[in-house]
């Protein structure tokens, strides 16, 4: 293990954005105990988010104040051995940023959860492609190391001509999923859940009808967990906050977890973080084949796939009326998240990537 190794982390969010807290800052304390010297600098804080899913668009003040309080964090960037950068130091600007660094020496790793690329190369404005679709392709072109969540990121990575890439899915913290830590939930409505964002609730919205004819008669209801607005007509729906203290809680709600994907491309980027908490919580998982999803979910061990309407249903009437196959199921998910999909698997192997030697002999698989 490298010690004393000065690591200033540009995260996106703090904590109260999911992706900078799993990606990142959930890593924090492991690096720590075992010498980094760490600093984070995030972009945007927590009253950016509460506004964005409050109002459905960006406070343009808290914009323009974030990047200047980034830009004056950059200047100083130099008293770190590493930076490691969530995405993007500035979305919707040119790659400016990370070419000056690559020019004073400073080394960068940047690490991508979702495809951002197609943000820019597949934008509704020809003026956002021409400009800006080939932005990250130069970012990950310039790091010591592109952190990927997913193979398809990482594909990416590798077309754009960054030398190294590793793989690092995102994980759950065990201490935070303590198990076995699900009761069942049988003496009450089968629950069929969900948890997210508001600018994801739009997914459900594929499965609206089937939804219906699996709560059909009140034998079943779906429960959603930091939703925005959705048409979910015929679907007996509540509805609760997306807090971080009380997540594992409220999961634990569930009798079953969903998610439903579109088969596109900025989808086949995702991370399948939902399904990974999940499983952490003992639970079996019905999800869209789409990415990294198909990896995660084997079918009928720990979920089931499920890509139309009719087995869709199928799928969620099979775990309805079988609580010993939800339980089975439950189990085998939670054995593969620690084996697998773990912080206690997954802190000592990025911290041996983010020592400062390792980047410097780093060579591909």
């Amino acid at each position: 293990m490298t010690g004393s190794v000065s690591i200033i982390f540009f995260t996106k969010y703090s904590r109260a954005g999911a992706s900078s807290r799993y990606r990142t800052l959930q890593y924090i304390p492991y690096f720590e105990r075992n010498g980094f010297r760490c600093t984070v600098s995030p972009l945007f804080d927590d009253a950016y988010l509460e506004f964005r899913y409050r109002y459905g668009k960006a406070s343009k003040k808290a914009v323009l104040i974030a990047f200047f309080r980034r830009i004056w964090t950059l200047i100083k960037c130099r008293n770190f051995d590493v930076l490691v950068i969530e995405k993007e130091l500035f979305p919707y600007f040119p790659a400016f940023a990370t070419s000056v660094l690559s020019w004073m020496g400073v080394p960068y790793v940047v690490d991508y959860d979702d495809a951002l690329f197609h943000q820019y190369d597949e934008h509704r404005l020809h003026l956002v492609r021409r400009v800006l679709g080939s932005k990250i392709s130069r970012v990950m072109g310039g790091a010591a190391l592109v952190v990927a969540g997913n193979k398809y990121l990482a594909e990416y990575a590798k077309k754009a001509g960054s030398p190294k890439v590793r793989v690092v899915p995102t994980v759950v913290d065990l201490e935070s999923y303590p198990g076995p830590i699900r009761a069942s939930n049988r003496e009450g409505v089968f629950t069929i859940g969900w948890i997210g964002s508001p600018s994801t609730t739009i997914y459900l919205e594929m499965i609206a009808p089937a939804l219906a004819e699996v709560c059909a008669n009140g034998v079943a209801r779906v429960l959603l967990i930091g939703s925005g607005p959705c048409n979910l007509a015929g679907v007996p729906v509540g509805r609760i906050p997306g807090y971080e203290a009380t997540e594992v809680e409220n999961i634990c709600k569930f009798d079953v977890g969903v998610m439903p994907l579109p088969d596109d491309p900025w989808e086949r980027g995702k991370c399948g973080l939902k399904l990974i908490q999940y499983m952490a919580c003992e639970l079996p998982i019905v999800a869209s084949p789409v990415g990294v999803n198909g990896e995660i979910v084997e079918d009928s061990h720990n979920g089931f796939l499920a890509d139309d309407h009719d087995s869709w249903v199928r799928s969620l009437m099979a775990l309805r009326d079988n609580p010993d196959l939800c339980s089975q199921m439950g189990r085998a998910g939670r054995a593969k998240v620690e084996n697998q999909y773990s912080l206690q698997v997954w802190a000592p192997a990025l911290a041996d990537l983010l020592g400062s030697n390792q980047l410097s002999t780093l060579t591909d698989r």
